[in-house]
């Protein structure tokens, strides 16, 4: 069965572990026109679809050829030991750093926003 390309875009994001809110921010919609991107609610354009796949961090081809089940098929080669110890493949240990590493930016990010946040309610509220 063929992926449709509002599913592919939604296991892209969550892969990156990005909300339907970041990703609305970022395109300048609300979170429900988002959302409605990833229902195939709205008509998604070729140009909203290249400015869907920069926030991702990937390229338009990459979008239409996602197969999520190849993905994890080929992502979760585990192998067990004796003690009861995982490896992962280490092929896609680069893999693995990219997520962590976009993981742990995007958490950079919410940290900032939220102090920044939070000094706005300090100075209009004072001390919490």
């Amino acid at each position: 069965m063929t992926t449709s390309i509002k599913n592919k875009i939604k296991s892209i994001r969550e892969l990156k572990n990005y909300t339907q809110e970041y990703m609305a921010d970022q395109l300048g919609v609300t979170q429900a026109g988002y959302s409605k991107i990833e229902k195939g609610k709205t008509i998604l354009s070729f140009v909203k679809l290249v400015e869907i796949a920069r926030i991702l961090e990937v390229s338009v081809e990459d979008i239409l050829s996602f197969d999520s089940q190849r993905y994890f098929n080929n992502f979760n080669k585990v192998k067990g030991n004796n003690n009861g110890s995982i490896q992962i493949n280490p092929d896609n240990t680069t893999a693995l750093k990219e997520l962590y590493e976009d993981k742990i930016m995007l958490l950079e990010k919410l940290l900032s926003k939220t102090e920044e946040e939070l000094n706005r309610y300090k100075k209009k509220f004072g001390q919490l």
